[in-house]
């Protein structure tokens, strides 16, 4: 009985021991995001779902690797609270050299039950602005400002009293510090030159989670990439301020061409596309709406020069306003750098496009002068041959056609197979003489 038991007691202990090994084995994640570009609805949804699938999988961290120059107020939020309700230590590290974590980004970084950077990285420059990239007027600008400092407090509450006044200064009057400048302060926790320093650096750090303290065990931990899904990459790329300008000008540019020649449909399914996609980036992107009026002008005014006796005039106006209406769209005072358009790129397609509309209106202008090359009015002076005798009504055959001809006023009658030439028209009858 005693020998059952001891064996009973060696497997119930060796079950305990392979359950806690497995555990521990499981809490050995290091789970990385790589989370770069605007602070948008695609960089939200990623970030949510790296969350969850770290909880899931019960890692032991979840690296966020950020670099971004800020965004949208409002995505920022709901990944602040993402990361605070986070189970798992949200660890957000600024990278690569040369990287930032600037606006929205500054705050996501202070989110993070740490806060680490790369050298040669900044943080900062917190300070609101509109959608359409202007500053705020005076009471919103205090109500926002009010609302992000008391937010930076609350994220900053364990740092220093310097730190503290540092976050606030980065959202009252857009400061921006160093990596080693945050370090010296307190704002950040590390400061480490890439990931495998960063999981060392890590291990055996205490992080204060909404549930307790918890030790971090970082050493022998593995890291694996969680990649963005295809549809998350598509939207990142779709708030790249170029592509969206050029997606709405190839989607107006195909939209005017189903127009002009209707039946057909990939022209109009193409220009449908574009726009669809360009809507999306222009309702992320701070653009100024006043722009699109220029914009949708400087079409009006090629489609015009088309069909007006103006011989380019129209189009060279057109192209300053279509040049005019993508900077203001894009490219109003106070929008943040990152969302301007290319001012090459606006010019060089606004010329190209003028171009364009230019052939066509000399194409125009050439049809316009050309001489009729069908109908009727093209056998004037043609030459044919009698088909039996013309006295004074008769038939002939003219550019390999059978018409009923009539004797020219004063004209001697012709005799089957004599040349013939066409001097008028009556209706459907051809007034001819005889060849001379």
């Amino acid at each position: 009985m005693i020998r059952i038991r001891q064996i009973l007691l060696s497997l119930t202990l060796f079950l305990a021991f392979f359950q806690t090994a497995q555990a521990q084995g499981e809490s050995q994640l290091a789970l990385v995001l790589n989370a770069e570009g605007m602070v948008a609805p695609a960089m939200t949804d990623y970030i949510l779902r790296g969350i969850q699938a770290a909880e899931d999988r019960r890692a032991q961290v979840l690296v966020l690797q950020l670099n971004t120059p800020g965004g949208l107020i409002s995505e920022m939020e709901v990944i602040v609270q993402a990361i605070r309700g986070s189970q798992v230590p949200v660890i957000v590290y600024v990278t690569p050299r040369g990287g930032m974590a600037g606006s929205a980004g500054a705050l996501i970084t202070l989110a993070g039950h740490v806060a680490a950077m790369a050298p040669e990285t900044i943080i900062g420059a917190a300070s609101p602005i509109q959608g359409n990239g202007e500053d705020l007027n005076e009471t919103l600008e205090l109500k926002q400002k009010q609302a992000l400092r008391a937010q930076v407090r609350t994220l900053t509450e364990r740092r220093t009293p310097a730190a503290i006044s540092l976050a606030e200064e980065m959202v009252e009057v857009a400061r921006a510090v160093s990596a080693q400048e945050a370090s010296e302060i307190g704002l950040i926790d590390f400061i480490a030159t890439d990931l495998d320093d960063l999981l060392a650096q890590l291990d055996g750090y205490e992080v204060q989670m909404s549930a307790g303290p918890r030790k971090l065990l970082t050493a022998n931990a593995v890291v694996e990439t969680f990649s963005m899904s295809f549809v998350e990459q598509l939207l990142e790329i779709l708030v790249d301020p170029n592509l969206t300008f050029l997606l709405v000008t190839l989607g107006i540019l195909s939209i005017l061409i189903e127009i002009a020649s209707p039946g057909g449909w990939v022209a109009g399914f193409i220009g449908i596309i574009c726009l669809v996609l360009a809507a999306y980036g222009l309702g992320v992107l701070s653009v100024n709406w006043f722009g699109a009026v220029f914009f949708a002008l400087a079409f009006v005014l090629f489609v015009l020069d088309v069909k007006m006796p103006t011989h380019g005039a129209l189009t060279a106006t057109g192209v300053g306003s279509f040049i005019v209406g993508g900077l203001v769209l894009f490219n109003s005072p106070g929008a943040p750098a990152f969302q301007q358009v290319s001012i090459p790129l606006v010019v060089g397609t606004g010329i190209f496009t003028g171009a364009a509309f230019a052939v066509i209106i000399g194409f125009a202008i050439r049809a316009q002068h050309t001489p009729q090359q069908t109908g009727p009015e093209m056998l004037l002076g043609a030459v044919g041959t009698a088909l039996g005798e013309i006295a004074p009504r008769g038939q002939v055959q003219v550019q390999s056609e059978q018409w009923s001809a009539e004797l020219a006023e004063g004209e001697s009658p012709i005799s089957s197979g004599q040349r013939v030439q066409v001097v008028a028209l009556d209706g459907l009858r051809l007034i001819v003489r005889q060849k001379r």
